[in-house]
Protein backbone atom coordinates (compact mmCIF):
# COMPACT_ATOMS: atom_id res chain seq x y z
CA UNK A 1 0.00 0.00 0.00
CA UNK A 2 1.34 3.23 -0.70
CA UNK A 3 0.23 4.98 1.89
CA UNK A 4 1.25 2.32 4.42
CA UNK A 5 4.68 3.42 2.84
CA UNK A 6 4.78 6.69 2.99
CA UNK A 7 3.75 6.44 6.68
CA UNK A 8 6.50 4.69 7.60
CA UNK A 9 9.23 6.30 5.43
CA UNK A 10 9.76 4.30 2.30
CA UNK A 11 10.16 5.33 -1.00
CA UNK A 12 6.79 5.58 -3.27
CA UNK A 13 6.40 5.66 -6.91
CA UNK A 14 4.51 9.02 -5.74
CA UNK A 15 2.93 11.47 -3.14
CA UNK A 16 0.16 9.35 -1.61
CA UNK A 17 -3.11 11.65 -1.22
CA UNK A 18 -6.31 11.63 1.12
CA UNK A 19 -8.46 14.37 2.33
CA UNK A 20 -10.27 14.60 6.10
CA UNK A 21 -13.67 14.59 6.25
CA UNK A 22 -13.44 12.87 2.48
CA UNK A 23 -16.09 10.83 3.33
CA UNK A 24 -19.23 12.76 3.32
CA UNK A 25 -19.48 16.33 3.33
CA UNK A 26 -19.17 17.74 -0.32
CA UNK A 27 -20.14 14.14 -1.99
CA UNK A 28 -24.03 14.39 -3.43
CA UNK A 29 -24.01 10.08 -2.88
CA UNK A 30 -23.19 10.71 0.65
CA UNK A 31 -26.34 13.89 0.99
CA UNK A 32 -28.67 10.92 -0.27
CA UNK A 33 -27.41 8.69 1.97
CA UNK A 34 -27.92 11.22 4.92
CA UNK A 35 -31.48 12.33 3.64
CA UNK A 36 -31.86 7.92 3.57
CA UNK A 37 -30.84 7.52 6.70
CA UNK A 38 -31.17 10.10 8.75
CA UNK A 39 -30.13 10.58 12.39
CA UNK A 40 -26.59 11.02 12.14
CA UNK A 41 -25.39 9.25 15.53
CA UNK A 42 -27.86 6.55 14.27
CA UNK A 43 -25.78 6.47 10.75
CA UNK A 44 -22.24 6.04 13.00
CA UNK A 45 -23.93 2.86 14.21
CA UNK A 46 -24.81 1.45 11.16
CA UNK A 47 -22.17 -0.64 10.15
CA UNK A 48 -23.72 -1.60 6.69
CA UNK A 49 -23.60 2.64 6.23
CA UNK A 50 -20.37 3.23 7.60
CA UNK A 51 -19.51 0.58 4.88
CA UNK A 52 -20.84 2.64 1.92
CA UNK A 53 -20.23 6.44 3.12
CA UNK A 54 -16.27 5.53 4.07
CA UNK A 55 -15.81 3.84 0.32
CA UNK A 56 -17.82 6.99 -1.82
CA UNK A 57 -14.84 9.20 -2.08
CA UNK A 58 -12.77 6.16 -2.54
CA UNK A 59 -15.09 5.60 -6.00
CA UNK A 60 -15.42 9.18 -6.99
CA UNK A 61 -12.05 10.61 -5.93
CA UNK A 62 -9.72 7.23 -6.06
CA UNK A 63 -7.39 8.36 -2.96
CA UNK A 64 -5.23 6.11 -1.31
CA UNK A 65 -6.72 6.11 1.91
CA UNK A 66 -10.14 5.46 3.21
CA UNK A 67 -11.11 6.78 6.55
CA UNK A 68 -13.25 5.18 8.60
CA UNK A 69 -16.79 7.40 8.95
CA UNK A 70 -17.82 7.26 12.46
CA UNK A 71 -17.25 10.47 14.78
CA UNK A 72 -14.60 10.96 17.79
CA UNK A 73 -17.89 11.46 20.35
CA UNK A 74 -19.42 8.01 19.79
CA UNK A 75 -16.76 7.08 22.59
CA UNK A 76 -17.78 9.67 25.13
CA UNK A 77 -21.28 8.65 24.05
CA UNK A 78 -21.12 4.70 25.32
CA UNK A 79 -18.82 6.36 28.18
CA UNK A 80 -22.11 7.41 29.14
CA UNK A 81 -22.61 10.81 28.23
CA UNK A 82 -25.75 11.43 26.11
CA UNK A 83 -24.99 12.76 22.76
CA UNK A 84 -27.52 14.23 20.58
CA UNK A 85 -27.09 17.03 17.20
CA UNK A 86 -28.64 19.96 17.14
CA UNK A 87 -28.96 21.78 13.39
CA UNK A 88 -27.21 25.11 13.41
CA UNK A 89 -25.45 24.05 17.10
CA UNK A 90 -23.60 20.48 16.46
CA UNK A 91 -22.88 17.89 19.06
CA UNK A 92 -24.20 18.36 22.59
CA UNK A 93 -23.83 16.41 25.48
CA UNK A 94 -26.90 17.01 28.27
CA UNK A 95 -24.70 15.36 31.17
CA UNK A 96 -21.47 16.98 31.39
CA UNK A 97 -18.06 15.92 33.98
CA UNK A 98 -17.84 18.85 36.26
CA UNK A 99 -15.73 17.03 39.19
CA UNK A 100 -14.13 14.06 40.38
CA UNK A 101 -17.46 11.81 41.10
CA UNK A 102 -18.72 12.31 37.93
CA UNK A 103 -15.76 10.84 36.17
CA UNK A 104 -16.41 7.65 38.65
CA UNK A 105 -20.10 7.43 37.14
CA UNK A 106 -18.60 6.70 33.58
CA UNK A 107 -18.27 3.27 32.03
CA UNK A 108 -15.90 1.05 30.02
CA UNK A 109 -16.74 1.62 26.21
CA UNK A 110 -14.44 0.16 24.05
CA UNK A 111 -16.23 -3.19 24.50
CA UNK A 112 -19.80 -1.83 23.59
CA UNK A 113 -18.36 0.08 19.84
CA UNK A 114 -18.91 -3.50 18.46
CA UNK A 115 -20.71 -1.26 15.44
CA UNK A 116 -17.47 0.49 14.82
CA UNK A 117 -15.29 -2.58 14.38
CA UNK A 118 -18.11 -4.42 12.37
CA UNK A 119 -17.90 -1.21 10.15
CA UNK A 120 -13.90 -1.51 10.28
CA UNK A 121 -14.37 -5.16 8.99
CA UNK A 122 -16.88 -4.86 5.93
CA UNK A 123 -14.70 -1.58 4.71
CA UNK A 124 -11.60 -3.63 5.18
CA UNK A 125 -13.24 -6.43 3.33
CA UNK A 126 -14.89 -4.24 -0.10
CA UNK A 127 -11.50 -2.15 0.28
CA UNK A 128 -9.35 -2.59 -2.75
CA UNK A 129 -6.60 -4.14 -1.22
CA UNK A 130 -3.81 -1.67 -2.95
CA UNK A 131 -6.14 0.87 -0.48
CA UNK A 132 -5.00 1.51 3.37
CA UNK A 133 -7.96 1.73 6.25
CA UNK A 134 -7.12 4.26 8.37
CA UNK A 135 -9.26 3.74 12.40
CA UNK A 136 -9.06 6.88 14.33
CA UNK A 137 -9.94 8.65 17.68
CA UNK A 138 -10.24 11.94 19.44
CA UNK A 139 -7.34 13.02 21.51
CA UNK A 140 -8.16 12.62 25.27
CA UNK A 141 -7.53 16.31 25.99
CA UNK A 142 -10.41 17.11 22.85
CA UNK A 143 -12.82 14.42 23.82
CA UNK A 144 -11.95 16.34 27.56
CA UNK A 145 -13.16 19.12 26.34
CA UNK A 146 -16.64 18.05 24.71
CA UNK A 147 -17.26 16.23 28.68
CA UNK A 148 -16.78 19.19 30.69
CA UNK A 149 -17.98 22.22 28.08
CA UNK A 150 -21.03 19.82 26.53
CA UNK A 151 -20.91 21.17 23.25
CA UNK A 152 -18.24 23.04 20.96
CA UNK A 153 -16.57 26.14 22.22
CA UNK A 154 -14.24 28.95 21.39
CA UNK A 155 -12.98 29.81 24.70
CA UNK A 156 -13.29 26.51 26.61
CA UNK A 157 -13.71 28.63 30.02
CA UNK A 158 -14.98 25.36 32.10
CA UNK A 159 -12.10 22.94 30.65
CA UNK A 160 -9.69 25.51 31.24
CA UNK A 161 -10.73 26.49 34.68
CA UNK A 162 -10.22 23.15 35.49
CA UNK A 163 -6.67 23.19 33.85
CA UNK A 164 -5.14 25.53 36.34
CA UNK A 165 -7.60 25.22 39.52
CA UNK A 166 -8.60 21.43 39.55
CA UNK A 167 -5.92 20.01 37.79
CA UNK A 168 -5.78 16.47 39.18
CA UNK A 169 -9.28 15.99 38.19
CA UNK A 170 -8.89 17.00 34.56
CA UNK A 171 -5.86 14.44 34.83
CA UNK A 172 -8.03 11.97 36.39
CA UNK A 173 -10.40 12.52 33.34
CA UNK A 174 -7.46 12.98 30.68
CA UNK A 175 -6.03 9.17 32.18
CA UNK A 176 -9.42 7.52 31.66
CA UNK A 177 -10.07 8.63 28.35
CA UNK A 178 -6.20 7.58 27.28
CA UNK A 179 -6.69 3.73 28.48
CA UNK A 180 -10.41 3.86 26.32
CA UNK A 181 -8.85 5.30 23.57
CA UNK A 182 -6.00 2.61 23.19
CA UNK A 183 -8.34 0.03 23.95
CA UNK A 184 -10.12 1.76 21.19
CA UNK A 185 -7.89 2.13 18.52
CA UNK A 186 -6.28 -1.14 19.15
CA UNK A 187 -9.98 -2.74 18.54
CA UNK A 188 -10.27 -1.16 15.14
CA UNK A 189 -6.99 -2.36 14.21
CA UNK A 190 -7.79 -6.36 15.45
CA UNK A 191 -10.76 -5.77 13.16
CA UNK A 192 -8.75 -4.32 9.76
CA UNK A 193 -7.62 -0.91 10.23
CA UNK A 194 -4.21 -0.45 8.44
CA UNK A 195 -3.09 2.79 10.32
CA UNK A 196 -4.91 4.71 13.23
CA UNK A 197 -4.83 8.23 13.67
CA UNK A 198 -5.46 10.69 16.50
CA UNK A 199 -7.06 13.91 16.08
CA UNK A 200 -6.42 16.64 18.54
CA UNK A 201 -8.96 19.31 17.61
CA UNK A 202 -8.45 21.59 20.68
CA UNK A 203 -4.87 21.49 21.39
CA UNK A 204 -4.15 24.49 19.95
CA UNK A 205 -6.45 26.07 23.51
CA UNK A 206 -3.39 25.35 25.93
CA UNK A 207 -0.46 27.25 26.10
CA UNK A 208 2.68 25.44 25.42
CA UNK A 209 3.29 23.83 28.36
CA UNK A 210 0.08 23.13 29.39
CA UNK A 211 -0.20 21.85 26.03
CA UNK A 212 2.44 19.43 26.33
CA UNK A 213 0.67 18.32 30.24
CA UNK A 214 -2.58 18.46 28.91
CA UNK A 215 -2.55 16.60 25.55
CA UNK A 216 0.70 16.09 24.65
CA UNK A 217 1.79 13.52 27.22
CA UNK A 218 -1.39 11.39 26.74
CA UNK A 219 -1.11 11.04 22.98
CA UNK A 220 2.16 9.89 23.46
CA UNK A 221 0.65 7.15 25.64
CA UNK A 222 -1.50 6.13 22.84
CA UNK A 223 1.28 5.72 20.71
CA UNK A 224 3.76 4.16 22.08
CA UNK A 225 1.10 1.27 23.35
CA UNK A 226 -0.32 0.83 20.15
CA UNK A 227 3.79 0.35 18.81
CA UNK A 228 4.51 -1.94 20.92
CA UNK A 229 2.07 -3.96 20.74
CA UNK A 230 1.64 -3.13 17.18
CA UNK A 231 5.03 -1.82 15.50
CA UNK A 232 3.95 -2.59 11.89
CA UNK A 233 1.00 -0.03 12.55
CA UNK A 234 1.01 3.48 11.75
CA UNK A 235 -0.02 5.83 14.01
CA UNK A 236 -0.40 9.48 12.61
CA UNK A 237 -0.95 12.91 14.80
CA UNK A 238 -3.24 15.93 13.58
CA UNK A 239 -3.01 18.61 16.36
CA UNK A 240 -4.70 21.91 15.55
CA UNK A 241 -3.15 25.38 16.22
CA UNK A 242 -0.04 24.10 17.91
CA UNK A 243 3.25 24.68 14.84
CA UNK A 244 4.84 27.02 17.28
CA UNK A 245 5.62 23.40 19.07
CA UNK A 246 6.36 21.77 16.66
CA UNK A 247 9.92 21.62 17.68
CA UNK A 248 9.02 19.58 20.74
CA UNK A 249 6.92 17.24 19.08
CA UNK A 250 9.19 14.85 17.10
CA UNK A 251 10.73 12.59 19.98
CA UNK A 252 6.69 11.02 20.29
CA UNK A 253 6.29 7.50 18.94
CA UNK A 254 3.80 8.69 15.87
CA UNK A 255 4.77 7.64 12.49
CA UNK A 256 3.45 10.45 11.00
CA UNK A 257 2.88 14.43 12.11
CA UNK A 258 -0.23 16.37 10.21
CA UNK A 259 -0.19 19.82 10.46
CA UNK A 260 -2.97 23.04 9.23
CA UNK A 261 -2.83 25.55 6.81
CA UNK A 262 -1.23 27.96 9.66
CA UNK A 263 1.81 26.12 9.61
CA UNK A 264 3.84 26.73 6.85
CA UNK A 265 4.90 23.65 5.27
CA UNK A 266 8.56 25.13 5.10
CA UNK A 267 8.92 25.44 8.68
CA UNK A 268 7.52 22.06 9.21
CA UNK A 269 9.92 20.29 6.68
CA UNK A 270 12.81 22.09 8.59
CA UNK A 271 11.55 21.25 12.27
CA UNK A 272 10.91 17.66 11.43
CA UNK A 273 13.29 16.88 8.77
CA UNK A 274 12.64 14.06 7.87
CA UNK A 275 12.33 12.06 11.06
CA UNK A 276 8.31 11.73 10.80
CA UNK A 277 6.10 11.60 7.60
CA UNK A 278 4.38 15.12 7.48
CA UNK A 279 1.18 15.21 6.40
CA UNK A 280 -0.75 18.42 4.82
CA UNK A 281 -1.34 20.98 4.08
CA UNK A 282 -3.48 22.75 2.27
CA UNK A 283 -6.05 25.23 2.50
CA UNK A 284 -9.71 23.34 2.12
CA UNK A 285 -10.83 26.90 1.17
CA UNK A 286 -8.32 26.89 -1.97
CA UNK A 287 -10.71 23.90 -3.49
CA UNK A 288 -12.90 26.73 -4.57
CA UNK A 289 -10.88 27.54 -7.10
CA UNK A 290 -8.09 25.55 -9.28
CA UNK A 291 -6.28 27.74 -10.22
CA UNK A 292 -5.98 28.41 -6.25
CA UNK A 293 -5.53 24.87 -5.42
CA UNK A 294 -2.42 23.85 -8.72
CA UNK A 295 -0.52 27.28 -6.40
CA UNK A 296 -0.69 25.41 -3.44
CA UNK A 297 -0.32 21.81 -4.83
CA UNK A 298 2.86 23.43 -6.44
CA UNK A 299 4.43 24.51 -3.87
CA UNK A 300 3.86 21.90 -1.52
CA UNK A 301 5.43 19.55 -4.00
CA UNK A 302 8.39 21.59 -4.48
CA UNK A 303 9.10 21.76 -1.07
CA UNK A 304 8.28 18.40 -0.02
CA UNK A 305 10.25 16.67 -2.81
CA UNK A 306 12.26 13.52 -1.95
CA UNK A 307 11.10 14.29 1.51
CA UNK A 308 8.36 12.10 3.45
CA UNK A 309 5.20 13.37 2.94
CA UNK A 310 0.96 12.67 2.01
CA UNK A 311 -0.51 15.50 0.52
CA UNK A 312 -3.84 16.04 2.39
CA UNK A 313 -5.69 19.00 3.95
CA UNK A 314 -4.95 21.89 6.73
CA UNK A 315 -8.57 20.20 8.11
CA UNK A 316 -11.32 18.85 6.31
CA UNK A 317 -13.53 19.38 3.51
CA UNK A 318 -16.22 21.72 3.61
CA UNK A 319 -19.31 20.97 2.52
CA UNK A 320 -20.03 23.35 -0.05
CA UNK A 321 -16.62 22.50 -1.69
CA UNK A 322 -17.46 21.43 -5.74
CA UNK A 323 -16.47 17.83 -5.98
CA UNK A 324 -15.00 18.65 -9.10
CA UNK A 325 -12.37 20.44 -8.18
CA UNK A 326 -11.67 18.33 -4.88
CA UNK A 327 -11.22 15.65 -8.21
CA UNK A 328 -8.77 17.79 -9.75
CA UNK A 329 -7.23 18.25 -6.67
CA UNK A 330 -6.22 14.25 -6.37
CA UNK A 331 -5.68 13.75 -9.99
CA UNK A 332 -3.52 17.10 -9.97
CA UNK A 333 -1.13 15.50 -7.14
CA UNK A 334 -1.05 12.34 -8.61
CA UNK A 335 0.24 14.06 -11.46
CA UNK A 336 3.29 16.37 -10.17
CA UNK A 337 4.71 13.70 -7.66
CA UNK A 338 4.96 11.21 -9.96
CA UNK A 339 8.85 10.10 -9.84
Amino acid sequence: MIFIDACLGKVTPRTPIWMMRQAGRCLPEYRETRKRVGNFIDMTKNSDVVCEVTLQPIDRFDVDAAILFSDILNLPMEMGLNLRFEAGVGPIFDNTISCSEDIDNLVPASEKLSYVYEGVSKIREKLDPSKALIGFAGSPWTIATYMVEGRGSKQYPKIKRMVYAEPQTLHKLLALNTSETIAYLKNQIKAGANAVMVFDSWGGALEKDKFFEFSWNYMKEIAASIKSEYPEIPVILFSKGVGLYLENMVDGEFDVIGIDWNTPIEYADKIVDNKKTIQGNMDPTRLYSKEATKEAVLNIAKTMNGKRHIFNLGHGILPDTPWENVKYFVDLVKEVTAK
